[in-house]
């Protein structure tokens, strides 16, 4: 894993923490600054980077996204997005 694929892994965890806290007592965490680094890191995604994190990142499909970078892609149901 490619160090901008594993600052993507942790704000994808980031994002996945603040959602689930939003379900249990306490102060509400800040969910859109999550979704603002991941823009972010979708803004900066270098030439190189893998086809399916970037057609997941720019299509805010945060969890196929998070399957596909730990190893499992093949959870990943096939969307209606054409590509090709």
């Amino acid at each position: 894993m490619t160090a901008f694929e594993e600052d993507v892994r942790r704000a994808l965890d980031e994002l996945g923490a603040a959602v689930a806290a939003l379900r249990g007592p306490g102060p509400r965490p800040d969910v859109a600054a999550c979704l603002r680094r991941l823009d972010e890191l979708t803004a900066a995604l270098p030439p190189g980077a893998d086809p399916d994190l970037r057609h997941y990142l720019l299509k805010r499909s945060y969890e196929k996204a998070r399957l596909h970078l730990a190893g499992r892609a093949a959870e990943n149901a096939r969307g209606a997005c054409p590509r090709g």
